[in-house]
């Protein structure tokens, strides 16, 4: 039997997560399914992943996407709603915690699948 070089962590985390969040920037959320699922479910099912988990972090990494520049969607809404003095370069500066909080819940999801399952596997039992 023949081993991969590459472990199934490094191709979620540096592959999945990786495009994701490259193509994200890019593109809206439903491009970059469309995009992405014809190659990533078959190798995720291959690797073992559970698809309800990897959904999740791709939902994840879709929302953290619309946030950084340079095609950050809700930092175009965002000065929309503020008052006149409040500059691009202000949200850009103020929006890097939340970037972070959401990389880190992220990570933490990856590290222990249960915290996104736990409630729909209750729900869904057979």
């Amino acid at each position: 039997m023949e081993t991969s070089a590459l472990s199934k962590w490094f191709i979620l985390v540096v592959i999945f997560q990786g495009t994701w969040l490259i193509l994200g920037c890019l593109m809206d959320s439903l491009s970059v399914l469309m995009v992405s699922a014809p190659v990533f479910l078959p190798l995720a099912t291959y690797l073992g992943f559970d698809l309800l988990w990897l959904g999740v972090l791709f939902s994840i990494n879709s929302e953290m996407d619309y946030i950084p520049p340079p095609f950050g969607v809700n930092l175009v809404v965002m000065k929309g709603i503020v008052p006149k003095g409040i500059t691009m370069g202000d949200i850009y500066k103020c929006v890097w915690p939340f970037v972070i909080i959401q990389a880190i819940t992220l990570f933490l999801i990856i590290l222990v699948p249960g915290l996104a399952t736990w409630l729909p596997n209750l729900v869904f039992k057979q």
